[in-house]
């Protein structure tokens, strides 16, 4: 692994332990990541994908979440539409149809291809329908807010750049409703 793999891995593993933590998951919830392998390496979203990197994000994010039991929603580019890959068993469990599609390089990206040929069973589904995604990590400006939750609250990140992407993170929490006699937990 380069010096630069080694980097790769080191800020994406400080990023998914710092917003898993500010996030509270719990197992079952979901957790996009969007990823621009471009940007990583410092060049334009789209322009330059880079397997390498993808690989490195994967094997950061992956373990970490699997541990906990939160089941990875991975974005693909916007060739796809912003379609996500997860396994098999959370589509059939959130009752999210299946889309006839396979992530590669060119369409898709980087990252929604490797996560795609890395998932127990992966499916590709066009959205996670009133299944939204309880916190996202950004790497490179994706956009993955059309996936979270309502009410989307910013994590501030300790590394707020993954090679020369810049990070976003987000948790969520539930609407406050009522007014000022409301009281919240």
């Amino acid at each position: 692994m380069s010096e630069t793999s080694h980097e790769i891995k080191r800020q994406t593993t400080a990023c998914m332990r710092q917003l898993l933590d500010a996030a509270g998951l719990e197992a079952g919830d979901i957790l996009v990541v969007g990823c621009s392998t471009s940007e990583i390496m410092g060049k334009r979203i789209g322009s330059a994908p880079a397997d390498e990197a993808a690989e490195e994000v994967f094997a950061a994010i992956h373990p970490l979440l699997r541990e906990r039991g939160v089941r990875l929603a991975a974005q693909c580019c916007e060739h796809l539409n912003r379609a996500l890959v997860i396994e098999k068993e959370a589509a059939l469990r959130y009752g999210l149809p299946p889309v006839s599609v396979v992530p590669v390089t060119d369409a898709g990206g980087s990252w929604a291809a490797k996560a795609y040929r890395s998932l127990d069973k992966p499916v590709v589904v066009e959205d996670l329908g009133c299944h939204k995604a309880a916190a996202g990590l950004d790497i490179g400006e994706t956009n993955v807010g059309m996936h979270l939750r309502p009410v989307a609250v910013m994590v501030r990140p300790t590394e707020p750049w993954i090679g020369q992407a810049r990070v976003t993170m987000a948790r969520t929490r539930p609407k406050l409703i009522g007014g000022e006699r409301a009281q919240y937990l």
